[in-house]
């Protein structure tokens, strides 16, 4: 009896045992002119040709594997690439469309303000005065406007020359921006004047500003090589009236403004009512001083 604790044999063994048999009884000349032999080398034959075509195919197998492979790695590496050139294509969009908001807003901005300033420009505020208009019409409010303008600016230009100019009129700007109140406006009207819309002030709220602005302006001084420039301003101060629309309120305070013009400068002055026009007193001249 064969050994039961003995291993079996594999598919392989037994198929490689099974021919090395096969071949052994056909090589025996004792099995010569056996009608099994005929049979015996036939099915060697076909089993050879079997294994061939077996061995062909799984070639063929592995190349295609391989292809195919190969062409996945291929259109991976090609995937790989799109995305890099897509994330790429993406980052320069954004930074595209940055720099047109970039633009955009530097657009806006040269539109809105006047460039050498940074104030609010002409334009701008008649908008601010248009919508303080509505409001009032709204709720019943009130708002103060001030016409502002440099004292002897033409002087400056044609003693010192433009570019002085300009450092005066920033650094009024300047002052300017902290005289007001939060929520007021304030713009370079042109030229050397300003506007400053005060949004809900009466006539007293207004004369403190403007009496804070004369003081700001008197605390500067700009230092240039021959001289020490110390700029003033007059104002004109108008406050809403029932019926008016802003370009109303304006021109009583640019009226304003010529008497403190001609009455000293370095000064403020109340505009009329509209009610009290065509009269001999223009307006009430009073300084803060």
């Amino acid at each position: 009896m064969p050994d039961s604790k003995a291993k079996p044999y594999s598919r392989r063994a037994l198929d490689d045992d099974l021919e090395d048999r096969v071949l052994a009884a056909l090589a025996n000349p004792e099995f010569d002119g056996h009608p099994l032999r005929t049979i015996l080398e036939e099915v060697l034959e076909r089993m050879a040709l079997h294994v061939s075509k077996l061995e062909r195919i799984t070639l063929i197998s592995d190349r295609y594997q391989s292809g195919v492979q190969e062409r996945f790695r291929n259109l991976s590496r090609r995937y790989d690439r799109q995305i890099s050139r897509l994330e790429k294509a993406i980052r320069i969009s954004d930074r595209y469309q940055s720099s047109l908001n970039d633009l955009n807003r530097a657009l806006q901005e040269a539109s809105t303000h006047d460039q050498l300033t940074g104030l609010p420009n002409r334009k701008l505020m008649a908008d601010c005065c248009r919508r303080e208009d509505e409001r009032v019409i709204r709720d019943g409010t009130t708002y103060s406007i001030l016409a502002i303008d440099a004292d002897r600016f033409k002087l400056i230009n044609d003693t010192y020359g433009h570019e002085v100019g300009d450092k005066v009129l920033i650094a009024l700007a300047d002052s300017f921006r902290h005289s007001i109140r939060d929520g007021d406006h304030c713009a370079r009207w042109g030229g050397e004047e300003f506007l400053a819309l005060l949004v809900g002030a009466d006539l007293r709220v207004a004369q403190t500003v403007a009496n804070r602005l004369l003081e700001t302006v008197r605390a500067i001084l700009i230092d240039i090589d021959v001289a020490e420039i110390s700029p003033r301003v007059s104002i004109g101060l108008a406050q809403h009236c029932a019926g008016e629309m802003y370009p109303d309120v304006y021109r009583r305070a640019d009226a304003a403004l010529l008497i403190a013009k001609q009455t000293g400068r370095d000064r403020f002055v109340l505009a009329e009512e509209p009610a009290a026009q065509g009269t001999t007193d223009a307006a009430e001249a009073t300084t803060s001083r």
